[in-house]
C-alpha cells in the first residue's frame, strides 16, 4: 500500500490517545500527566508511542516538544524500549513541515548540566523565523564554542565510543 509523502504505514494504524500495553508512566511527571490527559496541553501530533505538543513557555512560535509515551529521565536510562523512540525522527520531520519555517533546530538535552529541565526524555523542534532573529535559539561562536582537536584525539574518542558500543552489544558499531 502506497502512503502519501511524509507518512508511514504506522501512521494509519495509530489512534490518538492510545497507549501501548507495555508503557510505563510516572504519576508525578508533568509530561506523563499530559500523556494521560490529566494536564492540559496543545497537542499537535500523536502516535501510539509518541506525543507532540507546544512548549510552554516557547522560545519561538511553534516550539514543539516530542515525548515518548514512556517515562524515562534520559535516553540512556535503563528500560526505555527502542520502539518508543522509533517514530520520533519522522515526527520531528512532520513538525518541521507543519511549522512552515525553512530554518529550525532540533534539540535533545540529557541531565541538568546539559540543560534538561523536565525529567522525561523530550525533543524540541524550535523554529527560527527569518524575520525574527531573536526568537528561537540564538547560536553564536560564544554560545556554541568549539575547540581544537588533533586527529589523535579524534581516534581516541572514536575508539572509546566503539569499545563502549561493543560492550553494550550495539550491532551498528563501526569496525
Amino acid at each position: 500500500m502506497d502512503t502519501p509523502c511524509g507518512t508511514s504505514s504506522a501512521d494509519t494504524e495509530v489512534h490518538a490517545g492510545t497507549l501501548p500495553h507495555d508503557t510505563k508512566l510516572d504519576p508525578n511527571c508533568i509530561f506523563c500527566k499530559i500523556v494521560t490527559g490529566e494536564a492540559p496541553s496543545f497537542k499537535v501530533y500523536e502516535t501510539k508511542y509518541s506525543l507532540a505538543f507546544l512548549a510552554k513557555p516557547p522560545v519561538s512560535h511553534g516550539h514543539t516538544l516530542i515525548i515518548p509515551k514512556y517515562h524515562s529521565r534520559t535516553l540512556t536510562d535503563p528500560g526505555l524500549p527502542d520502539e518508543f523512540l522509533a517514530d520520533v525522527g519522522p515526527i520531528m520531520k512532520k513538525i518541521a513541515v507543519m511549522n512552515g519555517e525553512d530554518s529550525y533546530n532540533v534539540i535533545q538535552n540529557n541531565g541538568r548540566t546539559a540543560g534538561q529541565s523536565v525529567d522525561h526524555v523530550h525533543f524540541h523542534v524550535v523554529t527560527k523565523p527569518a524575520n525574527q532573529p531573536n526568537q528561537g535559539l540564538v547560536l553564536t561562536p560564544q554560545s556554541w564554542p568549539s575547540y581544537p582537536t588533533s586527529d589523535e584525539e579524534y581516534a581516541q574518542d572514536a575508539a572509546k565510543m566503539k569499545e563502549i558500543g561493543r560492550t553494550h552489544g550495539f550491532p551498528g558499531v563501526s569496525a
